[in-house]
């Protein structure tokens, strides 16, 4: 048995005081490249993104990666009274059984795009390192020959899945792990491995530490030039920084003194020699490198400065669990319709079964939410923020146009528009028309201080009954002091 796995059975790391929710630090750095600003403003008319975490772990049911990291946190936890290296043995061993041959990248993205999304975030390595392409510098890859489906015609399954969501329109993400916790050069067999970070001071050997950052510059390279036009590299492991940018977030209570830096100046340069105008998240970090940031799990209380996106499960898990507890269509799209008028995306992420299928009760959520979305994607695609960005259970956003929309989000118990409503904030054009999406009657209003008061028939408020929410087009509506 690896003499690494024998030692970090023996060193267990205290509890994090942080948690796995990645929070930037550092202050934001704006962008000067034209085209890296051209594809964020590309970006952030998308709005709406679909993200799948896939590995062999999904065999298992269990959280991507981090049950083979010796922490004592909650996303760690492994199965009681088996030995840690004798789980990451087994863990290590999964590959060899992944032949997930109901893979359907066409399926997904067909699913995907009828859910309303307009790109996608591809997990193509995550920290255990075990790579979904077919990269020439490890032999921990779905395409190596101890793996089942490598010899199927689809076992690059990064190209298949970036070929079958470009095809379909979508803007291309590749998520990579800056942190590989299979390769040596990051987690030395020569010591323990009591935590997430590299195993070793990269100050007193800092020839290991570069043939690791070669190894990781070699492929981002093959993920920029091999896969076609990508949009979005979208790096994980926000760990794995400069010593002038670490903190507390990066270090945590099994934090390190040592640099782990890679080189991002040069990282970004030849990833954008391979892809004029990508679009780099060096997620946590701060700094120039992190284009636009990516709250987890969360949406901020208010519009942030700079460009953001809150990345967020449908089920409870990043990666497939079974009998998973998936959020409704309802709660989605109200999310949803917070995020973008606070002027963020909304990244919305499904785990893959071990067969490489959606689960049912996933797809069924996203017909759901696309079945709003084609009534009320209007107001939603190439929008951006417009005060007050809220009022009780109003949310607005504006198109580049000028018009403004604004939703109202109902409570649980409340099914149907009130026949009269008043629209706190903006206010129409004189003259204008003001319609409820999905219908083109327009609606009797008139201006009541600072509130436009819409009146609603009866026949209109039967036939939404029920929407997630309703949003309102507010022609030539002036923005709200």
């Amino acid at each position: 048995m690896p003499l690494r796995l024998v030692l970090a059975a023996l060193l267990c790391a205290a509890p994090l005081s942080v948690t796995h929710a990645a929070e930037s630090s550092g202050d934001y750095v704006p962008e000067t490249d034209p085209l890296v600003l051209q594809k964020l403003e590309q970006w952030q008319d998308w709005k709406f993104g679909f993200m799948m975490h896939w590995g062999p772990y999904s065999q298992w049911g269990v959280v991507e990666s981090w049950s083979i990291c010796s922490e004592d946190v909650d996303w760690c936890k492994r199965p009681e009274g088996e030995a840690y290296v004798d789980y990451v043995e087994r863990y290590e061993q999964l590959p060899a059984t992944f032949n997930p041959v109901k893979f359907d990248p066409e399926l997904w993205a067909s699913i995907a795009k009828d859910a309303g999304t307009k790109y996608v975030v591809f997990t193509t390595k995550h920290h255990d390192g075990f790579n979904m392409f077919d990269t020439r510098q490890s032999d921990y890859r779905i395409t190596a020959p101890d793996v089942p489906f490598h010899a199927d015609p689809r076992a690059d399954i990064t190209k298949e899945v970036f070929d079958a969501f470009r095809a379909q329109d979508f803007g291309i993400g590749a998520y990579f792990s800056k942190p590989d916790w299979h390769s040596d050069d990051y987690w030395s067999p020569r010591w323990a491995t009591p935590n997430r970070h590299n195993n070793y001071d990269t100050r007193k050997h800092p020839d290991i530490w570069k043939r690791f950052v070669d190894f990781t510059h070699a492929q981002v390279d093959e993920l920029t030039s091999r896969y076609g036009p990508v949009d979005i590299l979208w790096l994980d492991g926000g760990w794995v920084r400069p010593t002038d940018t670490m903190d507390g977030v990066a270090e945590g209570n099994a934090g390190v003194p040592w640099p782990q830096d890679i080189d991002m100046p040069q990282l970004a340069a030849m990833a954008r020699r391979n892809q004029p105008g990508l679009i780099v998240v060096d997620r946590a970090v701060g700094g120039r490198y992190e284009n636009y940031r990516t709250p987890e799990q969360k949406i901020p209380d208010e519009p942030l400065p700079y460009p953001w996106e809150t990345c967020m499960t449908l089920g409870d898990s990043w990666s497939y669990v079974p009998n998973d507890n998936y959020k409704s269509a309802r709660s989605v799209v109200q999310m949803l319709v917070d995020v973008v008028a606070k002027g963020g995306n909304y990244l919305l992420n499904v785990g893959p079964d071990a067969n490489g299928e959606l689960p049912p009760v996933a797809v069924q959520r996203l017909q759901e939410i696309g079945a709003w979305m084609k009534v009320n994607g209007e107001a939603i695609y190439a929008s951006r923020s417009v005060a007050p960005y809220r009022d009780g259970k109003f949310r607005y956003t504006r198109l580049k146009d000028g018009t403004v929309y604004a939703f109202y989000l109902p409570d649980t118990d409340e099914t149907e528009l009130p026949a009269t409503l008043r629209i706190p904030g903006p206010a129409p054009a004189g003259g204008a028309q003001v319609k409820l999406l999905g219908d083109e009657a327009p609606l009797a209003w008139h201006r009541d201080g600072d509130a436009t008061v819409v009146e609603i028939p009866a026949s209109l408020r039967k036939q939404t009954v029920d929407a997630y929410a309703w949003a309102f087009r507010l022609p030539g509506a002036a923005p709200s002091n």
